[in-house]
């Protein structure tokens, strides 16, 4: 019996000819993220007794959440941070200019094919559309591999997920992953390893793996997977500047679960409060009004997410009394879309253009939600308070959706456009 692909990493990892599911290994990762976390993150480090971290240049440290700084609390974290690489000779950080960290850090070369990162932001499971093992930890764990280099993991089951066929117009990455966690629920992939296969998939940009690897999270998934192929290598090329070694499923690998989607079935979803798995057409919800739009995030703040946005949006304007905030994934994607035409195309449609960052997301600064609110996202999450407000409403969309019901003031289907 062969191997998944996660059991091939962990295996290479840790040392192991072969692994199974269930077994416990001791792994090195080969980059360990944090943001703005980092600060809550050194205090714990410092209680270790530790007085330099072991493997610098395996840490990456990229501000994002709330850049620039919203309050004086949020200043002063970012000072302790560059305190702290300062201290600890840590190269790889990436202050307020750079953009959110799921962008950012494969951007920059760090999302190896074949490695194993590990994160903590639970959205770290971004960085398998690039073939890595990526995987979020909570803030002790980082603190922990910033002393040891190492940790130990436990080898997840795998589910395959295939989608055949092509997408309507206006249909998109968004809306297929949100399907998907609408039929499984948020729990159904909880610490499972999910690969993400089939024609679709692989007729799909990069951008729309990173969708659907970043939202693999929110089916409780331990990392989602697209297999490295050709695009992936193109999409690397002057980034990566290495040697690497992509990781593939074995063909007699054994699977937990295969489920099958035709993405021709595929329409328009939505994400209704207050779970992400409360997902409906959006055509069911026709007419349903908001205030504001977000369009970004670690999910869909990429080059294609605002071009799609502004072909909708281009020469026209943005109904009456909606808010909507464009929020571009970092400084590469916001200077190519400037040279394009696109964030001009949508400031003229009348769209708030924001600094690359997290912005209102996680509910710190730019865009929060009043009491009664209610908000059309691009977001992975909006469980209540997710946008500062527990009283505020989240609809999670696609760019396309976005856009198109920015412009009818209603929620309106985009693939009926």
């Amino acid at each position: 019996m062969g191997m998944t692909f996660v059991e091939k990493v962990f295996a290479n990892n840790s040392g192991k000819n072969k692994v199974i599911p269930s077994e416990i290994v001791t792994v090195n990762p080969d980059i360990v993220l944090t943001h703005d976390n980092s600060a809550a993150i050194s205090k714990t480090f410092e209680k270790l007794g530790v007085k330099k971290v072991k493997n610098p240049d395996s840490l990456v440290i990229i501000l994002d959440h709330c850049v620039p700084a919203a309050s004086e609390i949020y200043a002063t974290n970012h000072k302790v941070i560059r305190q702290f690489v300062k201290k600890n000779l840590i190269a790889n950080f990436f202050d307020i200019n750079f953009g959110i960290c799921h962008q950012v850090l494969p951007e920059q070369g760090f999302a190896k094919p074949g490695s194993l990162i590990l994160g903590s932001d639970s959205h770290t499971t971004t960085y398998g559309a690039f073939g890595a093992f990526s995987a979020g930890i909570g803030r002790s764990e980082a603190a922990v591999i910033w002393a040891t280099g190492e940790m130990w993991l436990r080898v997840p089951e795998t589910i395959k997920i295939e989608v055949e066929g092509n997408f309507r117009k206006n249909v998109s990455a968004k809306d297929l992953i949100l399907k998907i966690i609408g039929d499984i629920g948020a729990d159904g992939a909880l610490y499972k390893s999910v690969e993400f296969a089939g024609s679709a998939v692989s007729n799909m940009s990069i951008g729309g793996r990173m969708v659907l690897c970043n939202m693999a999270a929110e089916m409780g998934a331990k990392n989602g997977y697209v297999q490295f192929d050709d695009k992936t290598r193109e999409w690397l090329s002057g980034r990566i500047q290495d040697e690497y070694e992509p990781v593939y499923s074995d063909i007699d690998a054994s699977y937990e679960n295969i489920l099958k989607y035709d993405a021709g079935d595929i329409v328009s979803q939505v994400a209704c409060p207050h779970t992400v798995d409360n997902v409906r057409p959006v055509h069911e919800l026709k007419g349903l009004k908001f205030d504001q739009v977000v369009i970004g995030t670690c999910t869909n703040g990429r080059l294609e997410d605002l071009e799609r946005a502004a072909d909708i949006l281009k020469g026209k304007k943005v109904a009456d009394n909606i808010r909507v905030l464009v929020f571009p994934a970092s400084r590469e994607i916001f200077s190519d879309a400037i040279e394009k035409g696109i964030i001009a195309a949508l400031h003229s449609a009348g769209c708030i253009i924001m600094n690359p960052g997290c912005g209102p997301c996680l509910g710190a600064h730019e865009g929060v939600l009043a009491p009664g609110e209610v908000c059309i996202s691009t977001a992975n999450r909006n469980f209540k308070g997710r946008m500062g407000c527990k009283e505020g409403e989240i609809y999670l969309t696609s760019p396309e959706t976005a856009a198109a019901s920015a412009l009818a003031g209603e929620l309106l289907s985009s693939d009926m456009l």
